[in-house]
């Protein structure tokens, strides 16, 4: 994300088609971007449209082998080209966000630059698996047009959140709370601390997870545990997997459940230094609310 403070802006959705789940142009004030949202089985109808007659760079969104958020990381000459043959060619994607100048202000090297820049903050932050086997080189740009590029990157990355897509946002960068609101899990074996964040629950670097788990473990959540092992977020140490970096969990409850090895209640598992567990906190600040 931009290093910059996050300012107050308005993002405009267009139902192209007028209902909630057709094609979708996303546009954001003061900023010439513009980002077309389609699910697979409306590809014929979104490449038509003339954003996607210009360069641009896309995003492909399905799940992986694993059962888990995948995408792909792509740039194009001319969009809807590309997207067209990605409809033959991968077969895991479901939707697709390509993301386009509407006054035609990017090039190929800029649209070279930025999805070299995405496959490298996805690969980093490791929050979903990315079908990209490599960070391709950028192109020798101008310091001007470096700037442009990034620029026109960070209004990107402020959008793919409200989209859905949280891969290029390392939990590292989440905001920090007060250390006298850190929770911690100590529960059959797992050491782990971590923060409620806005979009989930991250699990703080350093934090043991089991090795083993037990036999009535959910399916979904062995998969999880699968992919962070092989992406080297969880690494092997003697009777532990050890967190070699803040990640981000969809809830406390899968958060616990990857450092247990098996179902645990998020809510009541993760507590505060004082021994309150986070529905109590939770619960004290909804009253607080009243």
């Amino acid at each position: 994300m931009s290093n910059t403070t996050p300012r107050a802006t308005s993002i405009r959705l267009f139902l192209a088609d007028g209902t909630s789940d057709g094609i979708r142009i996303v546009e954001k004030s003061n900023w010439t971007g513009v980002a077309v949202v389609a699910s697979r089985s409306q590809l014929g109808e979104a490449l038509r449209r003339d954003e996607l007659g210009r360069p641009g760079v896309y995003v492909l969104i399905g799940l992986g082998n694993s059962g888990e958020p995948m995408l792909y990381i792509g740039e194009a000459d001319v969009l809807r080209k590309r997207l067209k043959t990605h409809a033959s060619k991968k077969d895991f994607w479901t939707r697709f966000i390509a993301f386009a100048s509407s006054n035609e202000g990017l090039s190929k090297a800029h649209v070279r630059y930025i999805e070299s820049r995405l496959i490298e903050l996805a690969m980093a932050a490791k929050q979903w698996e990315v079908a990209n086997t490599a960070v391709p080189a950028k192109p020798p740009l101008s310091e001007a047009d470096r700037a442009d590029a990034e620029w026109f990157l960070a209004e990107m990355l402020v959008i793919y959140p409200i989209l859905g897509i949280d891969a290029f946002e390392a939990a590292a960068n989440e905001l920090a709370p007060d250390p006298q609101d850190e929770l911690r899990l100590c529960e059959r074996g797992a050491e782990g601390r971590g923060r409620e964040v806005s979009d989930g629950f991250v699990v703080s670097a350093g934090s043991r997870a089991r090795a083993s788990e037990v036999p009535t473990i959910h399916d979904y959540m062995k998969k999880i545990r699968r992919r962070l092992i092989k992406s080297k977020v969880l690494v092997p140490e003697g009777d532990h997997l050890v967190f070699s970096q803040d990640y981000r969990f969809s809830s406390p409850s899968t958060a616990s459940g990857v450092l247990v090895g098996g179902t645990s209640n998020g809510r009541r598992a993760w507590k505060n230094k004082a021994g309150e567990t986070l529905k109590t906190i939770q619960d004290r600040q909804a009253q607080d609310a009243d």
